[in-house]
């Protein structure tokens, strides 16, 4: 919807006036590669996209939170003093999140009326919970001090971690801290090298050349609160204890090199640990090859460590599946396909492809005729620009 549809859609959901409405922004995210490494404190490398999650907001003279999305029917509404008891709220929770780690922060929020136009695929691995995350925490910063957006910047590092907490504390999963981060702090036609340990970042151009990144989307819908993504966290924690008997002074697994796991993996005797673990060193190894390779213009190279992040993926990490492993598998039978992996945290979602600009239509055909042979149900396929992080953007009417 362009802005002036987003209006009278929020005027039809709410009424009144569209004197003080105000638009927010935040775009879900690809992560190029670096999986599973974030909550483990090491390096990923994601690019915000042009997907994004739209927010349109205006203020209320009382201490309510309306909230409506432009393609569901039910409305939410929550008392701004009592936060807490909308946790199992099955839409809104993540809204309402973020306004209750806010109000902890010590910001101003008040009450407010804000309709959501999602563009990122729920439940795709694309980061459609960051995206509603960070535009949330935006509108409601910017709605609750008005000088926000006009005279005084918002900290947006700080918008990301609200987002994590509220994530964590109250939808109940443990990400790490990459997702909120790209949405919060992406650049157009930039990719973000990030150490999740310090949150040192750079923002590293991004020429494909001749190439395209193309995203498949499964059409598996998964959910990380019920998946097993706090289970492999906690199997990386019971590693990084054990090795931490070798290496006393390690934080996280990122702390640890190839050489130093090599030399001392024997001390992991239950495989499932060793191979969690694995996943986690080499990975962190090749997001750094990868920013180099980049750097450098050799796509070949960064091709070949996205095939090597997805094989470790399947292999020692096992959050595969076949949906996300026969995207792969056919992408990879397509000349002019340099890389393909999943993509997020798994169990269904999506997967990025490095692909030649003249190939992309026989890709897009072929796989997705094999996919739909094989799964029995259609991907969907999406070339979307690098974008901007979440902002505020400016009515034109």
């Amino acid at each position: 919807m362009n802005q002036e549809e987003l209006i009278q859609s929020f005027l039809g959901y709410f009424g009144g006036s569209s004197e003080q409405i105000r638009i927010f922004t935040s775009p879900g995210r690809v992560n190029l590669i670096g999986e599973h490494t974030d909550y483990n404190g090491g390096f990923v490398f994601p690019a915000a996209l042009t997907l994004a999650t739209t927010v349109v907001a205006r203020p209320r003279n009382d201490n309510k939170i309306r909230l409506i999305a432009s393609d569901l029917e039910i409305m939410v509404e929550a008392e701004l003093d009592d936060l807490s008891k909308y946790k199992d709220l099955k839409w809104g929770n993540y809204q309402l999140g973020v306004a209750d780690e806010l109000k902890k922060a010590g910001y101003v929020i008040k009450g407010c009326d804000l309709m959501y136009d999602d563009k990122v695929p729920l439940g795709s691995g694309l980061s459609s919970s960051a995206a509603i995350e960070v535009a949330t925490a935006i509108a409601l910063v910017s709605l609750g001090d008005e000088a926000y957006g006009k005279t005084k910047k918002i900290d947006m590092v700080q918008m990301a971690l609200i987002a994590q907490k509220a994530e964590h504390n109250y939808v109940g999963v443990k990400c790490g801290i990459m997702d909120q981060f790209a949405s919060a702090m992406g650049k157009k036609n930039h990719a973000i090298f990030l150490d999740c340990k310090d949150l040192s970042y750079e923002l590293v151009p991004i020429n494909l050349d001749g190439y395209s990144l193309v995203i498949g989307n499964t059409n598996k819908k998964r959910s990380l609160g019920e998946g097993k993504y706090n289970e492999r966290r906690a199997q990386c924690e019971e590693g990084l204890s054990i090795l931490r008997k070798k290496f006393p002074e390690a934080a996280f697994l990122r702390d640890l090199s190839v050489s130093d796991y090599e030399e001392h993996k024997g001390m992991l005797t239950y495989d499932t640990i060793r191979k969690r673990v694995e996943h986690v060193i080499y990975e962190n190894q090749r997001v750094i090859d990868s920013v180099k390779a980049l750097k450098e213009g050799n796509l070949k190279v960064f091709g070949e460590l996205m095939n090597q992040s997805h094989d470790s993926l399947r292999d020692l990490y096992e959050v595969t599946g076949i949906e996300l492993d026969t995207l792969v598998d056919e992408a990879r039978k397509i000349e002019g396909v340099l890389g393909a992996r999943m993509t997020g945290a798994g169990f269904g979602g999506c997967t990025v492809n490095l692909v030649a600009d003249k190939a992309i239509d026989q890709f897009i055909k072929k796989v997705g005729k094999a996919y739909k042979e094989k799964i029995g149900y259609e991907a969907s396929f999406y070339i979307s620009d690098i974008g901007d992080g979440g902002r505020e953007v400016e009515i034109t009417l």
